[in-house]
């Protein structure tokens, strides 16, 4: 009896354990107002991105507080050396693009890096962790789902695009006036002509659409492509080889230092193309 119970519990167990295909859906589906059964889904609100989105910013806002509190004019320690790298390295950046009163967006493009590098940086935890924290609180009937990548999901990072389109055209009439903007979007870039107010107009307003839209895409495909290669690293990990376990550490050890640049690089592109596309709604045509 005591084997015959032993082999229906492997045999549910067996039954119940998560295919390949499902491990990577469970994992690749967010916490939300409702299922979700699609990558983008613009009709429902992803808890999961909302909260940490939220977190890791004001993690950024104690993290920069704190290096300005401890902020000394002597020999500066390791902690205020590296974020006095930062905010060179944005500062000039912003210098080289922007010709004029950087007040407000200087400290914009410190956020923007900042905040982008912290979300990107969620995708280092690991992918089981969250799932297994919920259940050992109880918790695990509530949260079914869970990611923890904010710029992972496409409404995050198409969310912070169409902030940076909203900042393209706050600089475009700040800078030329409602009447200049408008004359812009008409007359540029092919000329004044009436025959060419129409294709004028066309060209600007793909100009602008394509400029949010690969915005946010841009950093979403790297970040979901991440965090997918993660997934199928940790299923090799599942398998029950020494073979499997050996390529788990190794693939998951190289792709992690892989990944680093990946993180750092996406975060400094986006605070460059916010830079490149507010400066250029300081320039005319």
């Amino acid at each position: 009896m005591a084997t015959e119970l032993a082999a229906e519990g492997v045999a549910g167990a067996a039954e119940h354990a998560p295919t390949a295909s499902e491990y990577i859906v469970h994992h690749l589906t967010h916490f939300s107002s409702r299922h979700q059964d699609k990558i983008i889904d613009f009709s429902i609100v992803n808890y999961d991105t909302i909260f940490w989105s939220l977190a890791v910013g004001i993690i950024g806002c104690l993290f920069m507080w704190m290096a300005a509190r401890r902020a000394t004019s002597g020999v500066p320690g390791r902690f205020q050396a590296m974020v006095e790298l930062v905010v060179e390295m944005v500062e000039d950046q912003s210098k080289a693009i922007i010709h004029g009163n950087r007040a407000f967006i200087a400290p914009l493009a410190l956020t923007v890096f900042v905040w982008v590098l912290l979300m990107n940086s969620m995708d280092f935890l690991p992918v089981d962790m969250f799932d297994r924290l919920f259940k050992a609180v109880g918790l695990g009937h509530v949260i079914h789902f869970h990611r923890a990548v904010p710029t992972a999901d496409l409404n995050g990072t198409l969310g912070m695009a169409l902030a940076v389109f909203a900042l393209m055209l706050f600089y475009n009439i700040k800078i030329k006036g409602i009447g200049g903007f408008v004359h812009e979007l008409f007359c540029a870039p092919f000329g004044s002509h009436p025959a060419l107010w129409i294709p004028n107009l066309g060209l600007n307003i793909i100009e602008f659409v394509a400029k949010t839209v690969s915005l946010g895409m841009r950093l979403f495909g790297n970040m979901y492509a991440g965090e997918l290669i993660f997934l199928l690293i940790a299923l090799l990990g599942s398998t029950a080889t020494w073979w499997g376990f050996g390529m788990h550490v190794v693939a998951g050890s190289v792709w992690a230092v892989f990944h680093i640049l990946i993180v750092l690089l996406q975060a400094f592109i986006f605070m460059m193309l916010t830079l490149v596309y507010v400066g250029q709604a300081h320039e005319g045509h």
